[in-house]
């Protein structure tokens, strides 16, 4: 939970981060809107999180995020957005019902849990054990009840996964592009960073390091800048900074 903030304050600082995100100008009735309360309610949680330097709070003015208040409105859609993804994506929950759950276990998951699942999450990805078909065969095997003379056949399956990857990488077969080429939807793993000195510390301490999964969400209609999504954070990079980065195409 993030520092000296309870459940339900956390729940306001997400949703003005998440507003600001979609409109770039929050007011207190956006915010009872959002979250179906009352406009007494949400003065007094715009109070508390301007005390607690987390917002620039007057009355009748915009809301604006503080510097440490959106790095950790930031972890808190963080932490909601990786449990979601793993409750659809590696258990086959709704995204209804996992948006609830992910609402209700936020709030006291460590971020050493967040990370780990997000290693967890991105190694089911690229271990050629793993991929959409071990997640859809576990979906399978939890609500189906299937047994497990299946196996043989996914082993079978995996070891003709993992040759042809193989021969791919012997004969050229991987399409490696830069970041900046790479559109909206897709997926990719960092190759190599060919950047150095100050740029090429920076990418790596946002977590763009070798053999990372990157989701890109949006390029601008010029290129510039490009936002991605990385082991669950949201990060944008120049046109130039992601021109730096080459990456396999997933």
């Amino acid at each position: 939970m993030s520092e000296e903030l309870t459940a339900s304050l956390e729940d306001y600082l997400e949703t003005i981060y998440l507003i600001i995100s979609e409109k770039e100008a929050v007011r207190p009735k956006d915010i009872a809107k959002r979250l179906d309360v009352s406009n007494a309610s949400v003065t007094g949680a715009l109070k508390t999180l301007a005390d607690k330097g987390m917002i620039n709070y007057a009355p009748y003015d915009v809301i604006t995020l503080t510097n440490n208040g959106r790095l950790a409105a930031m972890d808190i859609v963080r932490r909601h957005e990786l449990l979601r993804d793993f409750f659809v994506k590696v258990l086959g929950v709704s995204k209804a019902e996992a948006d609830k759950a992910a609402c209700a276990m936020e709030h006291g998951i460590s971020i050493e849990i967040i990370d780990k699942l997000a290693r967890f999450a991105e190694f089911i990805e690229i271990c050629p054990r793993g991929g959409e078909a071990w997640a859809n065969g576990n979906i399978a095997y939890c609500d189906k009840a299937l047994s497990l003379d299946v196996c043989q056949e996914c082993i079978s399956s995996i070891s003709d996964k993992v040759n042809e990857n193989h021969n791919k990488q012997l004969h050229g077969g991987r399409i490696v592009k830069k970041l900046n080429d790479v559109r909206p939807g897709e997926r990719c793993k960092v190759v190599k960073i060919t950047s150095k000195g100050n740029l090429f510390k920076r990418l790596t301490e946002m977590g763009l390091t070798t053999g990372t999964i990157i989701e890109v969400e949006r390029v601008a209609p010029l290129g510039d800048p490009v936002e991605m999504k990385v082991k669950g954070y949201h990060l944008s990079l120049r046109k130039d900074e992601a021109s730096k980065i080459e990456v396999e195409m997933m």
